[in-house]
Order: C-alpha cells, then structure tokens, then sequence
C-alpha cells in the first residue's frame, strides 16, 4: 500500500528506537529514508506529503532490518563522511570514524610544511580516508595509497575518482607485513592507521563490528602492536632521511607505539587526542 513519506519516517522510526535512543533514531530513519527514494534529507522534508509506493515502502523495511541486526548504518548507505568528503564504502573496508581525526590532523599539518611536491603513502589505507583527507588539503602532495587486500584497494579507487583526485593519488597493492618493495621508492611521510585490536579486543567487539567489518583490518595480533613493530622495521627504508611516521593507535597503546618508533631509530614529536579526549595518534622522524 501506498504511505506518505512523513509516515515511512515516523514508522521506521518508531521501530529503530526499540534499540536505539530518539536522537539515533531519527538520524538513522531520515537517512535510510533518503537513500531507499534516492533523495536527499532536505528533499525528503519538502516532499514529506508525497506518496510511496510499495518498492520503497518494502526497500524501507528491509533496511530497518538490517539495522536492527545489527548492519552498519554505513554499510547499508554505502557511503560515510570524513574530513568533509562523502566516501564510498562496503564491507571490505573499516568505515571511516571520527578517531580517525586525530592521525589526519598531524600527517596535514606536518605535510603543510614539507618539501614542494611531497610523496606521501597511506599504508593499510582501506577506504583512503587518510590519504585523500591529505590529498585534498596539501594540494602538491603526490599520495600513494596502499593496502594487502585487493578487495579494499577497488574501494579505495572508486574514492580517488570520486573526489576527482587521480592526478596526484595512486593506489598500489603492498604487505605491511613484508619490507618495502623497492619501487615503490622513498617518501617524506608514511602515514598509517593499521590494525590494531588485540586478540582478546577481538573477542569482545560489539556485533556491528565483529560480524560485518573485516577482521583483517581490526586484527593486531595477540598485543595489537604486531603492524607497529612490522611497519616500523619494514617501510623505514622507504623513507627518505629525516622523514615522518606518523600512527593512530588503540586506546592506551601510545607509550608501546612510541618505544617501538625510538628503539627504531626516530624522535617522537607529538601526541594527540581525538574528539573524546582519548590519546589517538603520534608523529616521528626519522633519523636524517
């Protein structure tokens, strides 16, 4: 049966919030509403007394649904905002999250200041929300995004073209775990935000994360810090002399993160939070 937009809303609204809080499901009832009619939010609002037929009535609920059993909202939408780009996801990559800020905000600020026409490589890059948010602000930079799976590499393409950035953005398949490939050649800064969960963190993951997003990017190894040590070891020679590092790491794992980088040859130059005042990210350089 046909229904008026404004009711869709206030039904899959009313459904959502018999597990999230109002806020969280009015949010999450506009956004599916406007991604099932192929509207935007602003649209759906002027059109609220228009009529649905049942293709979007039934596209509507079949979303509430995945919701509720637990889907990623962003998964369903297939796109998330970052760094005020709106990029394309799925299930093959992390979706972006505001933690993610923190590392973002000193890999720009630190390559602001570097050499004209800097090279700069976005290793376990997933999506690529890490180097487009660079590429999009140090507008010389030449950004290399790489991760191990082709799966997240194909995503990641589809955001370089989508933000028309393909003139200055690559996208390489590479092993963190593995040293560097030589042709891949030297960088001023590599930038990373690589798994990190613990063995036991893997355990006790919320089910929107432990069932949909891929273990492969969460997975750290049984002290999280097994990317660190990896990377660390294995990409320096990938850095020119005096290049950066520059790392977001899990909650409480900063003084680990920062032993591993001084006992490699580099000096910590800063520490910073993410939004939630939870220390997120570090910066080093590397011995000239």
């Amino acid at each position: 049966m046909v229904k008026k937009l404004s009711d869709l809303y206030l039904e899959a609204r009313r459904t959502l919030m018999t597990q999230e809080d109002a806020q969280s499901a009015s949010l999450m009832a506009r956004n599916l509403l406007a991604h099932v009619t192929g509207k935007t939010q602003e649209q759906v609002i002027a059109d609220r007394e228009m009529y649905a037929g049942d293709d979007i009535c039934n596209a509507l609920e079949q979303a509430v649904q995945r919701v509720l059993s637990g889907e990623p909202l962003a998964y369903i939408l297939g796109q998330w905002d970052f760094y005020g780009m709106t990029l394309y996801v799925d299930k093959n990559v992390l979706i972006p999250r505001d933690d993610t800020c923190a590392v973002t905000d000193l890999a720009i600020k630190k390559a602001l200041f570097l050499d004209t026409n800097p090279r700069i490589l976005d290793l376990c890059t997933g999506s690529g929300c890490i180097g487009l948010a660079v590429a999009s602000r140090v507008k010389d930079a030449k950004v290399t995004l790489g991760d191990y799976s082709k799966e997240a590499l194909a995503v990641a393409k589809k955001n370089v073209t989508a933000q028309k950035l393909s003139g200055r953005v690559s996208c390489v398949q590479v092993d963190a775990l593995k040293p560097a490939m030589p042709f891949l050649g030297k960088f001023d800064m590599i930038v990373s935000n690589p798994p990190y969960i613990t063995s036991q963190e893997m355990t006790e993951l919320p089910v929107s994360v432990k069932d949909f997003e891929p273990e492969m990017a969460l997975h750290g190894g049984s002290d999280g810090l097994h990317f660190y040590r990896a990377i660390t070891k294995n990409f320096s020679c990938a850095l020119k002399p005096g290049g950066y590092l520059c790392y977001e790491f899990g909650m409480g794992q900063g003084d680990a993160v920062c032993a591993i980088l001084e006992e490699n040859g580099y000096t910590v130059l800063e520490r910073s939070r993410d939004y939630n005042e939870i220390e997120r990210a570090v910066i080093a350089q590397k011995e000239g």
